[in-house]
């Protein structure tokens, strides 16, 4: 018997029986859970739509139970339905709550109801402790925004403290095969901000740019593997807010696979999901202060990017254009998080000092708006740091200078020093301290990773995003692993009062 029809049998008989014991005033919630169950049984059977993967019986379920969770939930009081529990087979649709008849549950059900619940009430608290700058009745994706606020706060003070370290020994860096850097940070933050999202968000799948594949390879004569799991594993348990339970090297090493590239696999129907790069920039983070790194997290739902939160530790208040020339001992405010959720807006504020001192007064936080330059040769520009301003097609038409103090004729514009990745580039434009961020994709994909985040940041501060032709980034590209994006010629991030002009110039000077 396939699933379908099991589900629509047990679905009936249990139906049945419930409506002799139960009251009439909760017929109605009983009937609707219970349609909600089939449908989501018919579109994992049929479409494969419900999370846009193959799932075994036992995932349907648990994702079945956290949706009837959220749903019961987020019903006003006098409206609430009794919270059901879905068990796996044998299959029993139990009351938990909600009346005056209960039906007992044997101890081991119990507690998988109070982890249901537990993982509903942490998310509720979590989005409430936070104090986001916007209601959560303004923001669908509120919760999910919250958490991954915590989440990347979390993150960047386990980059900070790994980074005091970091150069003291010789086994806090590895080499990956595509010979950048990463350090136990990359590996932390991946599994640090998995386990977070998983505790309250199970059924959402990640993609992020990490796996435990080097890890597990690494030369293990020396007993450099060891080492590395176990830096991993220390700085993740100083820093994950269950630290109550033990954490294992297997744990840690799970959670950085949980994003890794065989992970999940996707189709070509819309999907809801986590876009991680646990540190753009990783050079900058082994460079010293004055590089910029960031950790960038995304939620994307539909296609599109409905909530990010990127925090960058060595962000200052001055400008970019005379960080050279400032110290870090004098800017004791260093550190930026900024969050945006569809329709509400982009907000920044300086990171906690200390892990667990989130703030809930919404004055601390500010509104980002882009600039409003409109004239190409006055705009400030940035370009990735591989690349140089011959290898853009507006070179055919503009010089470029790094000298902002130097008036500047209409054929010639600023190019700021900013040192760092793709993320923190498209921040500046999103604080408004850039106008325009030009990428040249030397190869025909790119990482959504390096991307995701800065999109919704840029797009809700008011500014604009394409490839080089005008058409918006398709995160669905990679229709299995939304693990790339195919921009034509590369990316182009503006204030949005430059981007129709820029399209124009680069279309007609791009080979």
């Amino acid at each position: 018997m396939n699933l379908k029809e099991s589900g629509e049998q047990w679905a009936e008989s249990q139906a049945q029986q419930a409506r002799l014991c139960f009251r009439k005033s909760y017929r109605s919630n009983f009937d609707s859970a219970c349609m909600l169950m089939c449908w989501q049984i018919w579109k994992e059977r049929n479409a494969r739509v419900f999370e846009q993967r193959t799932r075994r019986p036992d995932q349907l379920v648990e994702a079945i139970k956290e949706e009837i969770m959220h749903w019961a939930v987020s019903l006003p009081p006098h409206a609430r339905m009794p919270l059901l529990h879905l068990s796996p087979p044998p299959h029993r649709l139990l009351l938990a709550g909600g009346g005056r008849r209960r039906l007992l549950l044997p101890a081991a059900r119990r507690r998988s109801l109070v982890r249901v619940r537990a993982a509903a009430s942490a998310a509720a608290a979590a989005a409430e402790a936070y104090g986001l700058p916007f209601p959560p009745e303004r923001a669908a994706h509120h919760r999910e925004l919250a958490a991954a606020a915590a989440a990347v706060e979390r993150a960047c003070r386990l980059c900070v403290d790994v980074k005091r370290t970091l150069l003291s020994g010789d086994k806090k860096i590895l080499e990956k095969n595509d010979q950048t850097p990463v350090t136990v940070a990359d590996f932390g933050v991946q599994a640090l901000i998995s386990l977070e999202l998983q505790r309250l968000f199970p059924s959402i799948p990640l993609v992020a740019e990490e796996d435990s594949a080097s890890l597990r390879s690494s030369n293990t004569d020396d007993n450099s593997s060891n080492v590395l799991v176990e830096s991993i594993s220390s700085a993740v348990a100083e820093k994950v807010s269950n630290a109550d339970s033990l954490l294992t090297h297997d744990d840690v090493l799970r959670a950085i696979d949980r994003g890794g590239k065989n992970a999940v696999s996707f189709d070509s129907n819309p999907a809801s999901y986590w876009v991680l790069d646990p540190i753009d920039g990783t050079k900058g983070f082994l460079g010293g202060d004055d590089a910029l790194y960031v950790v960038g997290l995304a939620l994307v739902v539909n296609e599109k990017v409905v909530a990010g939160v990127m925090g960058c530790p060595n962000w200052s208040n001055a400008t970019i254009a005379s960080r050279k020339e400032d110290s870090a001992a004098a800017q004791p405010d260093r550190g930026i998080l900024m969050i945006a959720h569809v329709g509400c807006g982009t907000w920044s504020r300086h990171l906690s000092v200390d892990i667990g001192q989130f703030t809930t007064a919404q004055s601390t936080w500010n509104r980002c708006l882009v600039d409003s330059c409109s004239v190409v040769n006055m705009a400030r520009f940035c370009i990735p740091d591989s690349q140089t301003w011959n290898m853009i097609p507006l070179s055919v038409l503009f010089n470029s200078t790094m000298d902002e103090s130097n008036p500047r004729d209409e054929n010639e514009i600023l190019l700021l020093s900013v040192y760092c990745g793709s993320l923190c580039k498209y921040l500046t434009v999103a604080s408004g301290r850039a106008s325009v961020f030009v990428l040249r994709a030397r190869t025909k994909n790119l990482k959504s990773w390096d991307h995701a985040v800065g999109v919704i940041c840029v797009q809700e501060a008011g500014g604009q995003i394409s490839d080089w032709s005008g058409k918006p980034l398709d995160l669905a590209a990679d229709l299995t692993g939304r693990r790339d994006i195919y921009p034509s010629g590369g990316v182009l991030v503006t204030n949005g009062a430059l981007h129709g002009k820029l399209v124009e110039m680069i279309s007609a000077n791009h080979k």
